[in-house]
């Protein structure tokens, strides 16, 4: 079959909002969230041959991750909501046609842009949307998309990410280091597992707020029948890998919860840790002496810290740290800073070894900033953005595909555990962590296997098409 007959175009789009309450509050940097906004795509894709498949693509709106801001949270929802809406309208009037791949990174790189600079044109300049978060309004499309493809070739979507479906190699989208080989071609199936490892180990998010052990609790605790404090939930879902969430401003605290941790880790039998500063550092000495003063007070914990995720700003371009200080203490892993592999080559120069992928940042781009980092040596993680619903199915089938440095992190679960009972129904575990592990075995060999039509959910009304 030749590649031209491999296309596809959107025909349809539609956009829902389906608001979700938090069980307890997750602290991000300043602020503290109790609630998030889940924006919910469905498309309609064509084939060449006139043949269509219907595919889905969700992402949390998740205000204070995607856009750190003095400007209220409503305004920022808002807004959000709002460029969302212009996506799904301006992708309900394409004409363009390719494999997702394709389609997603020319987007990404030319449409996407122009609508954020209308989109702010109209807007005060503090409070226009940032290139993050223009990216996650953009994701739940970008992944309906794929999710789509896979239905129209009835297989899955991680299967045409190859020459036989692709009529673009990867030296059309990525360039090297110098040094380094070209990718022409090459393909993502080149970067991605042969056998996607459907058991993973899972990541529990230790928040800033969270108590830790009984004498931590102040009565406010919900009384839902879910754990309360971390050592709960390490007994409940045999938890092995701890995400601590760190202050990064506060020296003190940031040692003292850690080697709290640390001990509750090393009692309870739990072999990894890392620490995510949430962007608030800006000397990497920071980081260097809290590392330093476990290896001489807690070297159990130092040896428990598998890798260190984002210390320092967002902004990469406007805050070029040399971070090889940090990095030569452990590995140093971009969230935020990756938007792209462009990003990603950047982080490299500056002395980052790993990179956290998630696909609220694009299924497109995710794959991608995979097949860069690869190529360069650099190690691989896939991060969570509390991905409950629908959301949290190609955030697993990436990690399962990605070869990372140690499973998944999963932590929708903890912050409401509800909001996805009626998938859980058909994919448990997916949706509750058990023997430390997430098991994606019910998944279908379709798209994203979701298997969607299977999922008794009523979904609010359209806010478009």
């Amino acid at each position: 079959m030749s590649h031209t007959s491999k296309n596809a175009r959107i025909r349809e789009v539609a956009l829902h909002f389906l608001p979700v309450e938090m069980r307890v509050p997750l602290k991000f940097g300043q602020q503290i969230v109790d609630s998030v906004t889940c924006a919910r795509a469905r498309v309609v894709i064509e084939g060449d041959n006139g043949k269509t498949a219907v595919g889905w693509g969700e992402t949390p709106l998740a205000v204070a991750w995607v856009w750190p801001s003095a400007l209220t949270y409503e305004e920022r929802h808002t807004a959000l909501k709002d460029f969302t809406f212009l996506i799904a309208r301006t992708l309900q009037d394409g004409t363009e046609s390719g494999h997702p791949l394709e389609l997603g990174f020319d987007f990404i790189e030319h449409r996407l842009p122009a609508l954020q600079d209308e989109f702010n044109a109209a807007r005060p300049a503090e409070s226009a949307l940032p290139h993050l978060a223009a990216l996650v309004c953009f994701s739940l499309f970008d992944i309906a998309v794929h999710d789509a493809y896979g239905h129209l070739h009835e297989c899955r979507s991680y299967d045409t990410y190859n020459a036989d479906f692709l009529s673009r190699d990867l030296g059309d989208f990525l360039t090297p280091a110098d040094g380094f080989p070209s990718f022409q071609g090459q393909y993502p199936a080149d970067y991605l597992l042969a056998r996607p490892r459907l058991r993973l180990p899972v990541w529990h998010l230790v928040g800033g707020l969270d108590p830790l052990d009984e004498s931590e609790l102040t009565g406010s605790e919900p009384q839902d029948g879910y754990p309360t404090t971390l050592t709960e939930w390490i007994t409940r879902d045999g938890l092995d890998c701890l995400k601590v969430k760190l202050r990064g401003n506060d020296a003190a605290w940031d040692y003292d919860r850690l080697a709290k941790i640390g001990r509750i880790a090393r009692d309870m039998g739990v072999t990894w840790l890392t620490t995510d500063f949430n962007c608030t550092v800006t000397d990497p000495a920071y980081v260097d002496d809290i590392l330093d003063r476990l290896t001489l007070e807690d070297p159990v914990t130092y040896q428990k810290i598998l890798y260190v995720e984002q210390p320092f700003p967002y902004d990469l371009e406007a805050n070029r740290i040399d971070v090889r200080s940090c990095s030569a203490r452990k590995p140093l892993f971009m969230d935020e800073s990756a938007h792209d592999w462009r990003f990603v080559r950047l982080g490299r120069e500056l002395g980052w070894t790993g990179v956290a992928l998630k696909t609220c940042k694009t299924q497109t781009g995710a794959l991608l900033s995979l097949c860069w980092a690869k190529a360069h040596g650099m190690t691989l993680m896939v991060q969570d953005l509390t991905n409950p619903m629908l959301a949290q199915i190609p955030h697993f089938l990436l990690a399962a595909h990605a070869g990372t440095i140690m499973g998944v992190e999963s932590n929708a679960m903890q912050f409401y555990p509800e909001a996805s009972a009626p998938e859980q129904l058909i994919h448990p575990g997916l949706y509750r962590r058990q023997q430390g592990v997430l098991d994606g075995s019910t998944l279908s060999d379709r798209g994203f296997g979701y298997r969607a039509e299977e999922v008794e959910r009523t979904l609010p009304a359209a806010v478009f098409g």
